[in-house]
């Protein structure tokens, strides 16, 4: 007899998606397009301490998400309470035309929903997942209950692939790059090193050295990845070798992360929250 598995299950593609560490790439991914929003980034701007504390908040989002696709259903009833208490006491100024607006607005949770499992979606088929035409729609269909979680009516997001390119298509025009768009880039670009991570050098090697090349890269492809228009916003190309760049690239990063997982002892290659959730399902 199997437990609790929440909102998917075994059987579902968001368990096949989010098994894949490579996902980690699409939620960056995902912020970036979700910065060309001028309501949404200022929401975050206005709202949120991810300057000061960049990586606590990335870990928090990241512990929502894996709650919502592996946790029971009452962790996940429990972690979409709180986030909607969060939200209902926020708002913020929209920076174009003065106006006050509530973070809760069913079109800013709405882009903000889509701009994530697009790029869930998206990164993973980009790195060699292998997903049939109706996997992909399955998968944006399942998301509808994460929809719902942040208070939106799930007939009013896009649940199929053509629905989501149509979505974009409409937004287009409300989009573009302002300052805090442009900041939160370039934050995302360039974090801050937390001071704790060990002592001077270590730092130095940090900010200086291999890994920020390397951080550099794997934002270069997170950007690479953006579809063409979203790029130019950003004052990048859309030409396709961008595409088949930033392709090459993820698959190659994935390819690194299996690698590395593999000379690792067996409990450390699987989140926590999925082992869990694989062991509630008699298959862990």
């Amino acid at each position: 007899m199997t437990g609790d598995v929440g909102l998917f299950g075994p059987d579902s593609v968001t368990w096949k998606l989010h098994r894949e560490p490579i996902l980690m790439l699409g939620g960056l991914r995902s912020l970036y397009l979700q910065a060309l929003h001028p309501r949404a980034v200022a929401g975050v701007a206005q709202n949120s301490g991810y300057r000061a504390d960049p990586w606590g908040r990335l870990l928090r989002t990241s512990d929502y998400v894996g709650t919502v696709v592996y946790g029971t259903t009452d962790e996940v009833r429990q972690a979409a309470s709180r986030l909607r208490r969060l939200h209902a006491r926020m708002s913020a100024t929209d920076p174009r035309t003065g106006e006050r607006f509530r973070i809760d607005e069913p079109d800013l949770l709405r882009w903000v929903h889509v701009a994530e499992v697009e790029s869930f979606l998206t990164t993973a088929v980009r790195a060699g997942v292998g997903l049939t035409p109706e996997e992909i729609d399955g998968y944006y269909t399942e998301q509808l209950r994460s929809a719902e979680l942040v208070g939106l009516d799930p007939a009013t997001v896009p649940a199929t692939a053509a629905e989501v390119a149509a979505y974009f298509t409409a937004m287009r025009p409300e989009l573009g790059l302002t300052r805090d768009g442009a900041e939160a880039a370039v934050f995302l670009t360039v974090p801050p090193i937390p001071g704790h991570w060990g002592g001077l050098p270590f730092r130095l090697s940090l900010t200086l050295g291999p890994a920020r090349w390397a951080y550099f890269g794997i934002a270069g492809t997170a950007l690479g990845l953006l579809p063409a228009w979203a790029r130019k916003m950003y004052g990048g190309l859309g030409w396709p070798t961008t595409d088949m760049a930033a392709a090459l690239s993820v698959r190659g990063l994935r390819a690194l992360i299996a690698g590395v997982l593999a000379t690792l002892p067996e409990h450390y290659r699987m989140a926590p929250l999925r082992r869990a959730a694989m062991e509630r399902a008699g298959l862990a």
